[in-house]
């Protein structure tokens, strides 16, 4: 099986199980019922919520980058949230009719850890609002090294 790589230069082949389930063990039990089992955080307690700094999010279990500080807006929902992905090939779309609602789940591409969902109501130039949990992201200061783990 060949490599997948993003236009952003990233590797996205699929992790192994073995691979996510190495990865995990370093998680708090939030982020594991969040990331592995499709939790979603109380809103408004999420320790991303409210950061400024410039930087970069990443997918807290295997580091591949989700959004840039710069996309990062306040939504008012309770969520971190942002109208557009540091590379659309790093998150993985689907539907999700669970809770009586339609919704686009987001997933990350390279382990699949749930992310939270997008919605059609963000800002220009988009008009999309990646609503995230703070339990499925890291966070690297602008000018830091990015740490893509494989396990």
């Amino acid at each position: 099986m060949g490599m997948a790589q993003s236009a952003s230069g990233y590797d996205l082949t699929r992790l192994s199980d073995a691979a996510v389930a190495a990865l995990a063990a370093d998680l708090s039990p939030e982020e594991r019922r969040v990331l592995l089992h499709h939790g979603t955080e109380r809103p408004g307690c999420g320790v991303f919520l409210d950061n400024k700094q410039a930087g970069t999010y990443t997918c807290r279990l295997c580091g591949l980058p989700l959004f840039r500080s710069s996309a990062k807006f306040d939504s008012g929902t309770g969520w971190p949230s942002f109208f557009q992905p540091f590379d659309p090939a790093h998150i993985a779309e689907i539907r999700d009719f669970s809770h009586g609602m339609i919704r686009t789940e987001i997933r990350c591409q390279r382990c699949d850890g749930h992310l939270g969902h997008v919605f059609d109501d963000g800002p220009l130039p988009t008009h999309q609002r990646y609503c995230l949990n703070s339990a499925s992201l890291a966070f690297v200061v602008e000018g830091g090294a990015l740490d893509v783990r494989t396990a």
